[in-house]
């Protein structure tokens, strides 16, 4: 598996873990004032999807930058 399907199967995994802390989050809130650590899970698999995710949404235009790189050089 190359790093390109790496990446996306981590950004999937880590979409699921993401939805699940959130529906976590609003069950506990469902009963009274939840933790702070429930509160602020949902944070770390978000800042991780932003990353995973920008790497994706760049990876085509680097290529197009590559591959004209080359074609011209």
């Amino acid at each position: 598996m190359d790093w390109n399907k790496w990446i996306r199967q981590i950004h999937r995994w880590l979409s699921i873990i993401f939805t699940l802390t959130v529906i976590a989050n609003f069950a506990t809130m469902a009963f009274g004032q939840p933790p702070a650590w429930v509160v602020y899970s949902p944070l770390l698999p978000l800042f991780l999807l932003l990353f995973s995710g920008l790497y994706m949404f760049v990876l085509p235009y680097a290529a197009k930058g590559r591959g004209a790189q080359r074609a011209g050089g």
